[in-house]
């Protein structure tokens, strides 16, 4: 199966970004704690380079927590400062501030020193289709941000959400689109949700889920499901089929359903915390 993305203004909003990230002083890149290698686009390293960098694990409460501290690891290994969130819940917001300030520390050094005091960091966030960067803008704004619009220094147009004293965002998330030359990225796209149900093969990634489950996560399915998993993948989606009792008319098993209620509950965390990619120097899981 061949999982794609179909983004024809890539070349402009890649162009809009670069313009953008001359106003900013610091980077905010969002990532699914799921699959943290897939659900980033390398280019936005050598776009960002000189800017202060802030990874945030986003949906970290899906994801297997010895994974998310691995993570955080590799990311501040890499000279990243990074935080796990939940931007839906706003779990881990609260301590954003204060990674923003720190990784910010040259430029206020440097503006003390100028005579400017004050003066607030301003950021962008950038990151894939689907990773939730408007629901992180929304959350961590709330209703207390307000507006700013033109701004002397080439702002102009530009409109800055002032979160606090200390903090502006550019109204406008900078979109990355992942490397689909690897199609493992497509495949571990597909399976946390962030590529159309509709265009994908629903049973073919049921089916890789369920490779993936037996494999990494012995023992989730059986207890979920109450099956055998020593049997073959479409046996294992036969028994979920039969426990689920998703069967046609004429009493043959509906694949098709059994497979949209295993997507559905390896989403949202019905299965338990689960990561799809390793840490060890950022392979991802074969």
């Amino acid at each position: 199966m061949n999982y794609q993305w179909y983004p024809g203004h890539m070349t402009k909003a890649k162009r809009q970004m670069q313009e953008d990230l001359k106003l900013i002083d610091l980077i905010i890149e969002l990532v699914d704690a799921r699959v943290p290698v897939s659900s980033r686009n390398p280019d936005i390293d050598a776009m960002g380079r000189n800017k202060a960098r802030l990874i945030l694990l986003n949906k970290a409460d899906l994801a297997d927590e010895r994974c998310n501290q691995k993570w955080m690891d590799y990311f501040k290994e890499k000279g990243f400062y990074a935080v796990k969130v939940n931007s839906r819940s706003g779990a881990g917001l609260k301590g954003i501030q204060a990674v923003v300030q720190e990784a910010c520390r040259e430029k206020i050094e440097r503006d003390r020193k100028r005579g400017i005091m004050n003066r607030p960091v301003r950021a962008m966030v950038v990151g894939i289709p689907n990773v939730g960067k408007s629901t992180f803008i929304n959350s961590y704004a709330g209703k207390a941000c307000t507006k700013t619009g033109n701004r002397p220094g080439g702002t102009k147009g530009k409109q800055w959400i002032r979160l606090n004293k200390n903090l502006e965002l550019l109204d406008t998330p900078g979109i990355l689109w992942p490397k689909f030359e690897d199609q493992q990225v497509g495949l571990h796209l597909a399976m946390i949700g962030s590529i159309n149900d509709e265009i994908l093969n629903i049973e073919e990634l049921a089916l890789e889920v369920i490779r993936f489950l037996v494999r990494e996560y012995p023992g989730v399915l059986a207890e979920r499901y109450q099956i055998e998993e020593q049997e073959e993948p479409l046996r294992i989606l036969e028994q979920i089929a039969e426990n689920r009792k998703c069967m046609q008319k004429g009493g043959a098993l509906d694949y098709a359903k059994a497979s949209g209620i295993l997507m559905d509950e390896f989403r949202n965390g019905k299965l338990g915390r689960i990561t799809l990619e390793s840490a060890a120097g950022s392979e991802v899981t074969e």
